[in-house]
């Protein structure tokens, strides 16, 4: 059985950091060092951390196709975990260069700018001498709730959930077709409500892996915190909710799959 942690079951009592259950109530965002709340869409660090404490080794490679501000990379380093990062955004990309280089720990990263549905990462990978990839981890934009620029081949530009699911299917292609086989991926998405409309993201990303042969292991239900702008807004949301027959949205989930032999 191949080994997919540093976690010695003889001193199971001892990980008291880790989380195993599927609720997790997190009060606030880690703070530490890089890691920060100032890009927006950005996910807390607390997720990456708990991911890889479950699904990698140190020495291991890790890509992520939606790298942001590098908040991924910035957990990996301190782990001692190599990491592949990928963002259309230039401006992201050189974010992440200038918060994962101040983090310490002696790792390889490669960030690279480009659409990760259309990228060769097979190529990449053969051109930076890496055999395979043992974890991928997938945030990508609730579809188009966050206008994160007006770069051609965003998936927040996607004008239909038919488009934007089409163009994340090809991303988690390219991240399977490098991933060791009884591997994991982990996917960060949120619903969202449009038209009136409640439109459950989650259900169709595990529609979608599940029909890729990938092995639904656990679905993460975390509670999303305030931003300063939410905050603002807490009686006009409550007042709509009211209005409307809805509820607001108050959390998000990490989907968690493995890859068969």
């Amino acid at each position: 059985m191949t080994k997919i942690n540093d976690i010695d079951l003889k001193k199971w009592k001892e990980y008291n950091d880790i989380i195993t259950d599927s609720l997790w109530i997190i009060s606030e965002r880690d703070s530490f060092g890089e890691n920060r709340g100032d890009y927006h869409g950005n996910f807390i660090p607390q997720i990456p951390y708990q991911m890889y404490k479950r699904y990698l080794r140190r020495g291991e490679w890790l890509i992520d196709p939606f790298l942001g501000s590098g908040t991924s990379i910035i957990e990996s380093k301190k782990l001692g975990i190599n990491a592949v990062g990928v963002d259309i955004s230039l401006d992201a990309i050189n974010i992440s260069k200038s918060r994962i280089v101040k983090t310490v720990g002696e790792v390889k990263n490669i960030l690279i700018n480009g659409d990760s549905s259309s990228l060769d990462f097979k190529s990449i990978l053969l051109e930076n001498k890496i055999e395979s990839i043992q974890f991928a981890i997938l945030h990508p934009p609730y579809w188009d709730i966050i206008q994160f620029n007006e770069i051609n081949g965003n998936l927040a530009l996607e004008d239909t959930l038919e488009g934007f699911l089409k163009k994340f299917s090809k991303v988690v292609d390219n991240c399977v077709n490098i991933l060791d086989s009884n591997r994991y991926i982990a996917v960060i998405i949120g619903d969202i409500y449009k038209n009136s409309e409640w439109i459950p993201l989650h259900s169709y990303m595990i529609n979608l892996l599940q029909e890729k042969k990938m092995i639904l292991k656990s679905i993460v239900v975390k509670n999303m915190g305030e931003t300063k702008a939410k905050q603002n807004q807490r009686a006009l949301w409550r007042y709509r909710s009211l209005l409307g027959g809805f509820y607001v949205f108050s959390h998000e989930y990490i989907l968690i799959f493995k890859k068969g032999k």
